[in-house]
């Protein structure tokens, strides 16, 4: 039986430190190669002491043991690799729901794939076929705009996949936050500040996200009484928050605050303010959904919703992996409460005559 108590590093070869084996983990929690893999790989079926158990966790974490991936590929066959696919690369609202999806799958020893669901539509046809051909175990889908195909090729094929960020209605595994709570913690913000007249730049139609917190922002615009409460369709980037802006000032001169559905969208509505003569938050308050280190970067730094976009990533990675092993698929909701990150860009609403003037 091997010294327990020291731990010793393979030996080196003539190109450098060896790879960490399997047997060097049994080796040194004194078991046989087999039962340390099966302990490894959580296998119901065994039956061992809880001691073992340790033991052989114990000496992984040691000597920093990370399975083989073409091993373990043969093994279980799977690829060890999960697919996320987003709307838009360039938005950074997704960075911190990647993130989390990362580090939650790299605990579980999986690796993710990240693609773009380009407008030619052809995730709807490659992923899939990603999927079938054993490339891919499984995928998280951040993209479900209405006429997606994807959706339906999924349904068709049962490939295992999760819904991330968005609600596909009907099939039973979606992941989502608690966009309504944030909208209203958004619009709760602005009229403790005393603003009357407010807009919301939504995101794009038919985005099952944008939909939610559009008439979670009528409904409680409604409740608090406001004077007016506007909403304009964009999407999701520094164009679509300029151009939303320019439209809802020039219609409504008298709004004093906004509520954007992005920090990249909110970043337009600053550079439309500027450019109109309007000083923020002096004249226009501005808040943004989804807070990010961009805000803070901003002029003036931008006061934004926090959202547990991390968290998401990481649930959206551990239903699929529930899937995969065997597990029905289930909703789940991601039930952090939303906090408002304070910074420069709110403020107390003008006066009614400075608002006219």
């Amino acid at each position: 039986m091997a010294d327990r108590g020291a731990v010793r590093a393979p030996a080196a070869g003539g190109n450098g430190p060896r790879r960490v084996r399997l047997a060097d983990v049994a080796e040194l929690a004194g078991t046989s190669k087999p039962i340390a893999s099966r302990i490894l790989n959580e296998d119901p079926r065994l039956s061992v002491s809880d001691a073992l158990r340790a033991r052989v966790r114990d000496a992984a974490k040691q000597l920093n043991y990370r399975p083989h991936a073409a091993a373990r590929g043969l093994r279980s066959l799977t690829a060890g690799a999960l697919g996320l696919v987003i709307p838009d690369l360039t938005n950074t609202i997704y960075a911190t729901m990647v993130r989390g999806a990362f580090k939650r799958a790299a605990q579980r020893d999986y690796a993710v794939l990240l693609t773009e669901d380009l407008e030619d539509g052809t995730a709807g046809v490659e992923l899939p076929v990603l999927v079938s051909s054993g490339r891919i175990d499984g995928l998280m889908i951040a993209t479900a705009a209405s006429g997606s195909d994807l959706p339906r090729e999924l349904a068709r094929t049962g490939i295992p996949h999760v819904f991330l960020n968005r609600a596909v209605r009907g099939s039973g595994r979606n992941a989502v936050m608690d966009d309504a709570a944030a909208t209203r913690l958004a619009l709760d913000h602005l009229a403790e500040l005393g603003h009357r007249r407010v807009a919301h730049i939504a995101g794009p139609p038919g985005i099952d996200p944008a939909t939610r917190r559009r008439r979670a922002f009528g409904a409680h615009a409604r409740r608090l009484g406001l004077d007016a409460a506007v909403i304009r369709s964009a999407n999701l980037l520094q164009t679509g928050g300029a151009e939303a802006t320019r439209a809802l000032l020039r219609d409504d001169p008298e709004i004093t605050a906004i509520f954007a559905s992005s920090v990249m969208q909110a970043a337009g509505v600053l550079s439309e303010a500027w450019r109109s003569g309007r000083g923020v938050p002096e004249d226009l308050s501005v808040i943004a959904y989804a807070d990010s280190p961009l805000a803070a970067a901003l002029v003036p730094p931008l006061t934004a919703v926090e959202m547990p976009l991390e968290r998401l990533g990481g649930i959206g990675v551990d239903l699929l992996l529930e899937q995969l092993a065997g597990a029905a698929p289930h909703d789940a909701v991601v039930d952090d409460a939303p906090r408002v990150v304070l910074r420069a860009s709110t403020g107390p609403a003008p006066s009614a005559d400075r608002a006219r003037g």
